[in-house]
């Protein structure tokens, strides 16, 4: 593929792996929204959701030279985002199993009888327990199967199933009450 047929965001890549400091912030610049959207849907809080768009960004310019310019720069930068985030939620020994009783007292105030934005729905999954957003993001939105998530997780497929279970009935509450 010549140069001027090459995706923009290959040629920042092999500028950045040159150490063009220009092109790196014009990979964050690309990448960062994207990233910080998923860091917000795993970590369910600003704070941490930042702290882990700065560990996936280092941790994508440390790994740069690894990638192979044959798939889709994005798609690599997000499973290394997710990756970092499952990562951060081990080190924390998140439960990823919670007492459905303890689930439900938390609190929401999306009404179900209004159309849901994103915000709303964000908003509401990030009150989802740590283990049912987990299980959740992965398999909804991520697309992992529950082999994938119980061997990213390392926890059985049975505990997948049951936590993806247990978190659409707590956003189907969520929803009918409010």
């Amino acid at each position: 593929m010549t140069n001027q047929q090459e995706p923009k965001e290959h040629q920042l890549l092999r500028q950045c792996i040159a150490g063009d400091r220009k092109a790196q912030q014009g990979l964050y610049d690309l990448f960062a929204p994207t990233v910080y959207a998923i860091c917000m849907r795993y970590m369910g809080n600003s704070d941490d959701a930042k702290d882990m768009l700065q560990e996936t960004m280092v941790k994508f310019y440390q790994k740069a030279a690894e990638f192979r310019f044959q798939g889709s720069l994005g798609g690599w930068v997000k499973r290394i985002g997710v990756n970092a985030c499952l990562d951060q939620l081990k080190r924390n020994k998140a439960k990823f199993t919670t007492d459905i009783e303890n689930a439900f007292g938390l609190s929401g105030d999306v009404n179900a009888a209004q159309p849901l934005e994103t915000k709303d729905l964000m908003r509401l999954l990030g009150t989802l327990p740590v283990g049912y957003r987990t299980v959740f993001n992965l398999y909804a939105i991520e697309g992992f199967s529950h082999g994938e998530i119980a061997t990213l997780l390392s926890i059985s497929e049975n505990t997948s199933k049951s936590q993806l279970f247990k978190a659409r009935k707590w956003l189907q509450s969520k929803l009918e009450r409010n």
